[in-house]
C-alpha cells in the first residue's frame, strides 16, 4: 500500500522504520518541528532525518490544517495514513482522504489512557499491564475501532523508562500487522467500549510535585514513573527543592503528620505519608536517593543527617 506517515520523536521514528522495512511504499512524511517542552526532548529521534535518508519527501507542520498540505496529500495519492505520536488534531478532511482512512498507533491499551503520556499515568495508577493499540481514526480522540492491540506486563520495579522500552518494541508488529489486515480487505474491527474510556493531559511540573497526603504506594509509583530521563518527582525541604530519585514503601507503619521526616529504615529514611497517617495505620515512603537544588545526588541517609523537620509540597 501507498502510505503517508504522520509522526514525531522516537515513537514516530520507530513506526517509520517499520514501514520502510515493510512491503509498503512510504510516499510522504509529515512531522512536527523540534520542541523545547521538557517531555518532548527526551525520546527525540528525528523522523525527518530518517525520511530524508531514504529519499522520502518531508513536510514540517505544527498543525495539519492548511491547503498546501491537503494538496500535497492528494498528490501523494495514499492508500492509508499511519499516525504515531502526532501531537495535534488531524481534521476529518485529512484523516478521511486516503482510500482506507487513517490508522493511528497509540501507546496504551485503548480505550483506557487516551491522550498524552499514557505510560506514566498508567504506572502511577498501578495498572498491571500496558501496551500499544492500532485503531482507525475518527472524529473523537483515540476512539476509533481497534485493528490490533498487544500488551506487556508491568513489573513491580518497572520504571516509566522500562515501560517505554517494552512498548516501543511492539510498534512494528502492531503497525505492520494492522496494515496487513487492512491490505487483505478486512473492514470490520473491534469497537471500543466508550464506558471504559479515560483521557489524560500532558504532564507538567504540577504533576510531579509530591503531595504527601497520597498513600506511600502511590508515591513510590510516582517516583518510578518520573525516572531518568524524565523530570524527577520533587518536594521541598527547608524551603529548597529536593528531587526524590528512588524510594520504596516502608516495611513498618508510621503515624503522624504527612511529610514528617521520621525514621531510618534499612537503606532509606521514612517520610510519613497518606491522608489518614495520624492514625498510625499507613506505610511510609522510605526515600533512598535524592538530588539537591544545586545538583548533588546523595543517599537519603547522608542528606537527612538530622532526622527531623518536614518535606512540603511548597517552599
Amino acid at each position: 500500500m501507498r502510505v503517508v506517515m504522520f509522526g514525531y520523536q522516537t515513537w514516530g521514528h520507530r513506526t517509520l522504520r517499520a514501514l520502510l522495512d515493510s512491503e509498503h511504499d512510504v510516499v510522504l512524511v509529515v512531522t512536527h518541528p523540534k520542541s523545547e517542552h521538557a517531555y518532548e526532548k527526551i525520546w527525540s529521534d528525528s523522523v525527518a532525518d530518517l525520511a530524508e535518508e531514504h529519499g522520502v519527501p518531508v513536510l514540517i507542520r505544527n498543525r495539519p490544517d492548511d491547503d498546501e498540505l491537503f494538496e500535497r496529500l492528494k498528490d501523494a495519492d495514499p492508500d492509508i495514513i499511519v499516525a504515531n505520536n502526532w501531537r495535534t488534531w488531524i481534521p476529518p478532511r485529512i484523516f478521511g482522504l486516503p482510500r482506507h482512512g487513517t490508522l493511528n498507533v497509540h501507546d496504551s491499551l485503548l480505550p483506557k489512557y487516551a491522550g498524552f503520556s499514557p505510560l506514566i499515568w498508567a504506572l502511577i495508577n498501578g495498572e498491571t499491564e500496558v501496551g500499544v493499540t492500532a485503531h482507525m481514526m475518527n472524529d473523537e480522540l483515540d476512539a476509533g475501532d481497534i485493528v490490533r492491540q498487544e500488551a506487556v506486563p508491568v513489573g513491580p520495579a518497572d520504571t516509566a523508562t522500562d515501560l517505554f522500552h517494552k512498548t516501543v518494541d511492539l510498534i512494528a508488529p502492531v503497525t505492520i500487522g494492522a496494515l496487513g489486515l487492512i491490505a487483505a480487505g478486512q473492514t470490520e474491527f473491534t469497537k471500543q467500549d466508550r464506558s471504559r474510556a479515560s483521557f489524560f493531559h500532558k504532564r507538567s511540573a504540577e504533576d510531579i510535585r509530591i503531595d504527601w497526603s497520597w498513600p506511600a504506594e502511590d508515591l513510590e509509583r510516582l517516583v518510578r514513573a518520573q525516572s531518568e530521563p524524565y523530570p524527577s518527582a520533587f518536594t521541598f525541604h527547608r524551603g529548597r527543592r529536593l528531587e526524590i530519585l528512588a524510594a520504596v514503601v516502608s516495611a513498618g507503619r508510621y503515624g503522624g503528620t504527612p511529610g514528617r521526616i521520621f525514621y531510618r529504615e534499612g537503606e532509606g529514611v521514612v517520610i510519613v505519608a497518606g491522608a489518614d497517617a495520624r492514625r498510625g495505620r499507613n506505610h511510609g515512603l522510605a526515600v533512598t536517593r535524592v538530588r539537591t537544588e544545586d545538583g548533588r545526588e546523595l543517599a537519603a541517609t547522608e542528606y537527612f543527617t538530622s532526622m527531623g523537620g518536614y518535606l512540603t509540597s511548597r517552599p
